[in-house]
């Protein structure tokens, strides 16, 4: 753990209380604690005075929560600073606070429920990206041989959201991520010809429509099954809803009130399908800001104003590639089809050495079109 005061006397106080329990870090003022953060973090613990000269401590605990979320941060403070520890326990910025001068015993019971909330965090943390990502892997996998239209459009849609969530600030942003992800498994139960209606998106006859309205209901029931989705169920349930309030589900829920993953994705899938007729970037953009009352207008100015090339990722610095020069990592730019017209992947994809075995399988049984279009990265 990481203990802040600018009094060094202090500091080997709680040094000698603490090391036959702890492994300690010290820094006698903010700006070296916040470098110290920097260099040799993540810590389990962080244990800060309030009032130090120059960075104070109210500093030093905000600059940990962005360089180390998972940190149990810890405010030692004198009688005098209650009013303004209490301002920051409501922050959400520290776990405990504790009052100059702190019993042994106090603070020894402190620190080790601040080990125990590091650790469930930690735990907490491991099973969101392990666990989770493991199963929605799997069922993208699926995904992904069953429908590589649909897979290609769900790793588009997870490459924007997760670059719209930074730039808004969103966080956690995982549940958004895992629902572009998810966005698409519906479409498995779909027919190829409908599916391909559904992608460029053509009319659909009224027993496609219903099938297609039925999916929803579907994808709940599947995910229903796993633990610690429900923020990215919630995400899914409204994604086909408008940001006026129209559209499913038929809820009186409107804006800001229907959750800022629904707004993203609602705005993503609808400019995809647009450039899958073959719309050029700025013409899809222009076509979405078109209609309005259906998207979030700070979303669609967000994607109108990606900085890192979003929109335009598979447009810019393409080069021509056969398959057996393919490499993991590489970002196809266009659909990948055998001479017959099958669809075998799309665009928007990463190659990994999966992929690379079954094209390579594709083109020695039945060819694949080559050559293959890459995005540079």
């Amino acid at each position: 753990m990481l203990l802040v005061d600018d009094e060094p006397h202090l500091l080997d106080a709680l040094r000698r209380t603490l090391r036959a329990r702890f492994d300690i870090t010290t820094a006698t003022s903010g700006a070296e604690a916040i470098e110290v953060l920097k260099q040799k973090g993540p810590f389990a613990v962080l244990v800060s005075d309030l009032r130090m000269p120059g960075t104070g401590g109210l500093e030093v605990l905000r600059q940990a929560r962005g360089l180390a979320p998972d940190t149990t941060r810890v405010l030692l403070t004198g009688k005098a600073d209650l009013e303004s520890a209490i301002a920051i326990v409501n922050e959400g910025a520290i776990f405990r606070f504790l009052t100059k001068p702190c019993p042994p015993e106090v603070l020894l019971q402190t620190l080790e429920a601040s080990v125990e909330q590091n650790r469930l965090v930690t735990a907490e943390r491991v099973l969101l990206e392990q666990t989770l990502r493991g199963s929605v892997k799997a069922l993208t996998d699926i995904l992904a041989l069953v429908s590589p239209a649909a897979f290609g459009r769900a790793m588009r849609a997870q490459t924007i959201i997760s670059r719209l969530a930074k730039q808004c600030a969103i966080a956690p942003a995982w549940p958004a991520e895992m629902a572009a992800m998810l966005s698409q498994i519906g479409h498995v139960v779909l027919p190829p010809q409908t599916l391909d209606k559904v992608y460029h998106g053509d009319p659909l006859r009224e027993d496609e429509h219903a099938m297609v309205q039925r999916m929803p209901a579907l994808v709940e029931e599947l995910l229903g099954n796993i633990p610690r989705l429900e923020p990215v169920r919630e995400i899914l349930r409204y994604q086909q809803k408008n940001y006026d309030g129209t559209g499913l589900p038929d809820e009186n829920v409107h804006g800001v009130a229907i959750p800022w993953g629904s707004r993203a994705l609602r705005v993503i899938l609808d400019y995809d399908v647009l450039e899958a007729r073959g719309m050029p970037p700025a013409l899809a953009l222009e076509t979405v800001r078109g209609r309005a009352g259906c998207y979030d207008p700070a979303i669609v100015d967000m994607l109108g104003h990606t900085g890192d090339g979003t929109l335009e990722a598979l447009e810019n610095l393409v080069r021509e590639v056969e398959v057996r020069e393919l490499k993991p990592g590489m970002v196809l730019a266009d659909d990948v089809k055998t001479f017959k017209g099958l669809l075998l992947v799309a665009r928007g994809q990463e190659v990994n050495s999966g992929l690379i075995q079954r094209l390579q399988n594709f083109d020695a049984e039945v060819g694949v079109k080559q050559p293959l279009r890459i995005a540079l990265r």
